[in-house]
């Protein structure tokens, strides 16, 4: 039956002797063999000993006495999980809102609701300036007038007119002090950013020669990315609590909304 064995026997068939394989294997890595590999340390996300005084003390209301430390680990796991969801799926709200759809070739505007809003400000304006307009030709009238027999009325009025002089010509010398100002100071020179050949410390500017430029590298390699900054606001935080089923009738939902 040796034969049989033989041709059943795929790795003989292939040439391959497994015991030389095995004595090279344990002479390649004798130094991993036996020993345990272990993962990296856990490190909980809360601090476990206040966790713990706290996790304590909602349980003796239940009337538990003893939380293992794994109950503990296992709370600010989850804690750190929510946690994270939370962040991801107000950041995609907040990213959402910002972006823009002017310049979409699917989209076309239908109302401008801030041109409607500058326009009204504009006509606000000029009603204003119409009645003050009013009220100071009133005021100036009543500072002419030289009637013998003033009554309180007109004493009032002529006043308000003195102090309205004296406000216009405060307004005026402060628009000719500023206006001096800046031509004493003169015209301000913008200054170069990122250029290639310049390089700025503490307000001093260094020139660099090729050799230079070389060592500290291309322009292009020094100019550092931005990081862009999501800023994440109580409106966008109160449109995920209000989607979320755990916190659409939550009493923080209701405290958010009253702020």
């Amino acid at each position: 039956y040796r034969d049989d064995d033989d041709i059943n026997d795929v790795t003989s068939m292939a040439g391959v002797n497994l015991n030389e394989e095995s004595a090279r294997i344990m002479a390649t890595n004798s130094d991993l063999v036996g020993t345990q590999i272990q993962s990296c340390k856990d490190e909980p996300f809360l601090a476990a000993i206040p966790l713990h005084k706290r996790i304590l003390e909602m349980a003796k209301k239940l009337g538990i006495t003893d939380v293992p430390a794994e109950v503990v680990t296992f709370i600010s796991h989850a804690t750190q999980n929510r946690l994270r969801t939370v962040i991801e799926k107000v950041t995609v709200i907040t990213q959402h809102r910002m972006e823009s759809y002017k310049d979409d070739e699917w989209y076309e505007q239908a109302t401008d609701v801030r041109s409607q809003l500058k326009f009204f400000e504009q006509l606000e304006r000029l009603e204003k300036q119409r009645k003050d307009e009013q009220e100071r030709e009133i005021l100036l009238k009543a500072a002419k007038s030289r009637s013998r027999q003033e009554d309180p009325e007109q004493a009032r009025l002529k006043q308000k007119a003195k102090e309205m002089q004296q406000q216009e010509l405060a307004q005026m010398r402060q628009r000719d002090a500023n206006l001096t100002a800046l031509a004493a100071i003169g015209p301000r020179k913008k200054r170069k950013l990122d250029s290639p050949g310049l390089l700025t410390v503490g307000g001093e500017s260094l020139g660099m020669s090729g050799g230079s430029q070389a060592g500290l590298g291309t322009p292009s390699s020094r100019q550092y990315a931005r990081q862009k900054i999501t800023r994440v606001n109580l409106r966008d935080f109160i449109f995920y609590m209000e989607q979320e089923r755990e916190t659409s009738h939550s009493l923080l939902l209701y405290r958010a909304l009253l702020k």
